[in-house]
């Protein structure tokens, strides 16, 4: 494979802070229960753009992240919340100071070629290099220019502040404003209203087998120096044929019952994990993100709408465990049966709604969700995270759309994470980004050489 891995260098030419053109009455903003559920964890994005076949002077380098600047001042007049800072209440609970302290704004040159950018390894390619470490704030942004012509725009945020639903409604207003279109129906709401808890709360038990609190988890592990890299979580990033996906989902789909394709990718990495363990009694994990937006639809279409545009962490991640006997042993079928048993739940406005007054009859105790602690009797747990709905096509600044888009997510800790994307290059294909520890990511490949294809400039239409 042509690729430079870490070869190459980046060179920041200007660091600026962007903030919003509108002026704004600074205040508090408190953070809904919903996100309170989140460990300050900071998400990254990048979209890679190809030199424009025009050339023309708005094609240009300088231009180009001029627009991209402008465009970011201008959409935070309605996205504040990306340009304040998260601090903490008297309660020590974290919220949201809403002061138009700005975005962090970098403008680097790499010297490399897009089509030599080894995407398939982006924590030596991408991570710190492409897509920035925050270091203030909620988001920082990074527009790297890059030898060939060609920009990456890289982003992190704080995950506290927003989900990825957020983020890509963000994405999708800065790239129409930069392009001078008319303004998106998208309007964010942070109505915090919106998952205001019941009078009086009350949940389903079963919640509290969902999560943990924090202070009754024992103190980490500092692990021995190694240098086996195996029990390290270290990302990749692989494409899934459309056809692929078909097969596999007619495999897990029985009796007159088809599975969706999430359930179907859900079930079969789950039971291929399975298999790099040799002690049958161990457990593995499965957890799966759920957007709760189209459940909380109470309340009539204008509140309908407020909850599409609600900006946020609207999510629960509701999880099963099976041991790796078990899942050896089961046919693709009956783990996918498994999976969407334990979905169903989670997919109904009660979960969401009990969700929330979980959290106000527990607060201020930190709880986090309880498939991201990976137990001594654990062989493995992972986390998938639905990224069909990342609307890189749309991301276009005016020079066209991404080459290529993906969320980066190396979340630490010792449970995998998973998000599935739509291709830019091939309709029905999948881009999968995962977080993995390697001798998993190994027997993915060795597995499953089929399904997981190592993404490569080839298939992104790179290399003329």
């Amino acid at each position: 494979m042509d690729s430079c891995r870490d070869e190459y260098q980046v060179t920041v030419k200007r660091e600026e802070v962007v903030l919003a053109v509108l002026p704004m009455q600074e205040h508090f903003l408190p953070m809904s229960n919903l996100d309170l559920l989140l460990p300050a964890l900071d998400v990254g994005i990048f979209l890679c753009y190809k030199k424009s076949s025009q050339e023309t002077h708005e094609s240009s380098s300088m231009v180009m992240v001029s627009a991209v600047k402008k465009a970011l001042a201008e959409t935070l007049s309605s996205f504040y919340a990306f340009a304040g800072e998260v601090v903490q209440n008297l309660r020590g609970e974290p919220e949201l100071l809403c002061n138009n302290s700005g975005v962090d704004f970098i403008n680097a040159y790499a010297d490399v070629e897009l089509k030599h950018l080894d995407l398939y390894h982006p924590d030596a390619s991408v991570h710190g290099k492409l897509v920035p470490f925050k270091k203030r704030g909620v988001l920082s942004v990074q527009v790297t220019d890059l030898k060939c012509g060609g920009l990456v725009i890289g982003c992190t945020f704080d995950h506290r502040v927003a989900d990825a639903h957020s983020a890509n409604m963000f994405l999708v207003a800065w790239a129409g404003i930069a392009q001078a279109k008319a303004p998106s129906s998208h309007v964010p709401s942070l109505k915090r209203s919106l998952l205001t808890p019941r009078r009086p709360p009350h949940y389903h038990s079963s919640i509290d087998n969902m999560y943990v609190f924090i202070k009754s988890l024992p103190p980490p592990i500092n692990p021995e120096p190694s240098h086996d890299d195996h029990d390290h979580l270290i990302s990749r990033i692989y494409y899934v044929q459309a056809e692929v996906i078909d097969q596999l989902q007619s495999q897990a789909s029985s009796n007159g019952s088809r599975r969706s394709k999430l359930v179907t990718f859900s079930a079969f990495l789950w039971k291929l994990i399975a298999e790099a363990g040799s002690d049958c009694s161990k457990k593995c994990k499965l957890g799966i993100v759920v957007d709760g937006r189209e459940r909380l639809r109470g309340g009539g279409d204008t509140a309908n709408l407020c909850m599409q545009n609600y900006f946020g962490n609207v999510l629960s991640i509701p999880y099963s465990e099976a041991s790796v006997g078990e899942l050896k042993a089961m046919p693709l079928s009956l783990v996918a049966d498994v999976v969407h048993a334990f979905l169903e739940g989670a997919t109904k406005e009660e979960h969401f709604l009990g969700l929330i007054d979980w959290v106000e009859l527990h607060r201020p105790e930190k709880a986090i969700v309880k498939v991201y602690c990976k137990g001594s009797n654990d062989e493995a747990a992972v986390v998938v995270s639905s990224g069909q709905r990342f609307p890189v096509s749309r991301i276009d600044f005016g020079w066209g759309q991404p080459a290529f888009g993906s969320y980066h997510f190396p979340w630490g800790g010792q449970t995998g994470y998973v998000m599935p994307m739509p291709s830019t290059s091939r309709d029905g294909d999948w881009i999968v980004y995962m977080h993995l520890l390697k001798k998993h990511l190994d027997l993915v490949e060795t597995e499953a050489p089929n399904v997981f294809r190592p993404l490569c400039p080839t298939y992104l239409n790179l290399t003329a």
